[in-house]
């Protein structure tokens, strides 16, 4: 009587799971190549522009100074600047038309993290860390990119130039994951 050949030894089982793994790692890459990518913003907004005619990240973000987000520019922020401007872009009207019809600017955020980490900007502004730190150049950018070097021994390296008594607290995991 012969024995049956061993899993491993049929062709088609392997080249199934050669098939399953190949599908896998494409499907990772895949996903941190998209997430990587600058979403598809309603209007362009030129970051690069803003910041060369000097105007300063908390004046469109100004909940950093009180809370958590630093939340994203309103219509009427907006419009409070552009309205003295002529309109000579597209990107203008169609900030314009935000403005006529009443309805807030569908911004897309960029700088997302997962739900299990706790990020607070009040926090990081009132030590004196620059916005560009953690959300690279800006003024580089015609609009905001994702950044790629976040990540918990990113945060933790930063984390550990404050000191070694203030590491104790700020390596702690419930200072994030809470």
């Amino acid at each position: 009587m012969t024995r049956p050949k061993p899993w491993y030894k049929h062709g088609g089982i392997i080249t199934g799971i050669v098939l399953l793994l190949l599908i896998l790692i494409g499907g990772a890459a895949a996903a941190l190549v998209f997430t990587q990518q600058s979403p598809d913003q309603p209007i362009q907004f030129p970051h690069r522009t803003h910041v060369l005619i000097g105007a300063q990240c908390q004046y469109c973000h100004p909940a950093v100074a009180f809370s958590a987000e630093a939340g994203l520019p309103s219509t009427d922020k907006c419009w409070g600047c552009h309205q003295q401007i002529e309109r000579q872009s597209e990107q203008l009207d169609i900030l314009a038309s935000y403005v006529e019809s009443g309805e807030p600017i569908p911004w897309v955020p960029v700088a997302l993290l997962p739900d299990f980490i706790h990020f607070n900007h009040l926090t990081h502004v009132d030590s004196g860390i620059a916005c560009e730190t953690c959300h690279g150049d800006v003024s580089q950018m015609t609009v905001a990119e994702p950044q790629t070097r976040w990540n918990m021994g990113w945060c933790l390296e930063c984390h550990s130039r404050t000191g070694e008594e203030n590491f104790v607290r700020l390596s702690d995991c419930a200072t994030c994951h809470y």
